[in-house]
């Protein structure tokens, strides 16, 4: 994926944070999944998104699945 389309995607999920979205798991999820990609390409990682990512990560903690 493009820098310049990461960066737009990354726009349009700070716009939401501005106006609530109805779904906070959903955003999470969004810019972990943002995050994520921007690591596997190697690119820097902006601090405020990480820290954004942090506290959604508070209020959403990973569940490990069940041992069958």
């Amino acid at each position: 994926m493009a820098f310049e389309q990461l960066k737009a995607q990354i726009g349009i999920l700070l716009g939401e944070i501005n106006d609530p979205p109805e779904d906070l798991h959903e955003l999470y999820l969004q810019v972990h999944q943002e995050l994520n990609q921007m690591r596997a390409t190697g690119m820097d990682v902006p601090a405020d998104l990480v820290e954004l990512e942090q506290r959604l990560l508070a209020e959403f903690p990973v569940v490990p699945p069940p041992k069958a």
